[in-house]
């Protein structure tokens, strides 16, 4: 019987071999703390290319949305500054399309609002970007149906910062980022450590290395400016710090982080009534990039740019699956990317 180093190997260079991704980590964690770490290829295609090392920096796109936005969401939460049933408007009054007084926290951290698609608007400035989310009116009732697009996020974001009084970038490093010593995870990263970050696409005749992948989180950071949708950049031992964080019960060196309900939240389908599937902040119990041993309280997120960090309590463990998928250019479709996440969850779980 193969060894889970030796699946993974073998399941790495066969995604090289078929360009799925120039390289990646697996970054592996186990509530004993035991962590283990396997990078695999290079930044790029090129044989010059930096091999992909064990800290390796890449933009990890939309988990933006679960680390950090959605997580500081939960601990104003427990903290009682804010409610799931409180109104957007409460914080945002500038969101004022119609019905936007029936949007509430609850719907922004499960994605049962509609949402304008963010890479229609590139073409805007930052705040005309804000003033077109504003002037939305939600085509569905709120709370009737699932609907994934990156306003929730950048809305839930936008109450983060007021709520805590500083940027989104601030907030996370205050409260999560610093204590938890995930020293190489931030946003807007300095030129001082591009050649540590593997590049994302190639776009104008240039790398995109260092700068946000997602074209509209692309536009805020033009003007230095943090959303919570994507522009999140970290390395596999970072996460998995707060990963393990995670399965232990929101508590890691004595400092707790979330209470024990926020935990089953993240864990638990909050939209059963509507015949899906999501936890509070989290992706929930999804197969294709969960792999087939994912359960009902599975939960993780994926990042466009071909990362995801999946969390199963029950079992005592979490993974992060950091590649650069969309270099030199982005694929068709997410056909491949998910094929070989399932892959990856699949010879974890069965792994341990």
């Amino acid at each position: 019987m193969r060894s889970l180093e030796e699946r993974l190997a073998e399941r790495s260079i066969q995604a090289i071999e078929e360009c799925v991704c120039p390289g990646g980590i697996v970054g592996i964690v186990k509530t004993n703390g035991e962590r283990k770490f396997y990078p695999f290829g290079r930044q790029t295609y090129s044989e010059a290319s930096s091999f992909v090392a064990e800290d390796t920096i890449y933009d990890v796109a939309s988990i933006t949305k679960s680390i950090p936005t959605a997580s500081l969401a939960l601990t104003l939460l427990d903290k009682g500054a804010l409610r799931l049933d409180d109104a957007v408007m409460k914080y945002v009054p500038e969101y004022n399309g119609g019905s936007a007084e029936s949007v509430a926290i609850t719907h922004l951290l499960t994605y049962t609002i509609d949402g304008v698609a963010l890479s229609s608007l590139v073409s805007k400035t930052a705040d005309e970007i804000l003033q077109f989310v504003y002037s939305q009116k939600p085509t569905s009732k709120p709370g009737s149906v699932f609907r994934y697009s990156n306003t929730p996020a950048l809305l839930l974001g936008l109450i983060v910062e007021r709520v805590f009084g500083v940027g989104l970038g601030q907030a996370a490093s205050d409260n999560f980022f610093r204590p938890l010593k995930m020293k190489r995870t931030g946003f807007l990263p300095g030129r001082q450590l591009q050649s540590e970050i593997a590049p994302t696409e190639m776009s104008g005749g240039g790398e995109l290395r260092g700068i946000v992948h997602d074209e509209s989180a692309r536009v805020f950071a033009r003007e230095e400016r943090v959303v919570g949708h994507a522009g999140l950049f970290s390395c596999a031992p970072d996460l998995v710090i707060f990963l393990e964080m995670l399965l232990k019960g929101g508590k890691l060196d004595g400092r707790r982080y979330f209470s024990n309900k926020t935990i089953r939240n993240m864990a638990t389908n909050q939209i059963q009534e509507l015949g899906d599937s999501t936890g509070l902040g989290w992706e929930l119990n999804q197969p294709h990039f969960m792999g087939k041993h994912s359960s009902v309280h599975t939960f993780g997120k994926t990042g466009f740019t071909g990362c995801s960090v999946v969390c199963d309590i029950e079992r005592d463990v979490a993974f992060v699956l950091l590649t650069n998928r969309t270099y030199p250019k982005r694929p068709a479709d997410n056909s491949a990317i998910n094929v070989f996440r399932s892959d990856i969850a699949d010879a974890v779980f069965e792994g341990i």
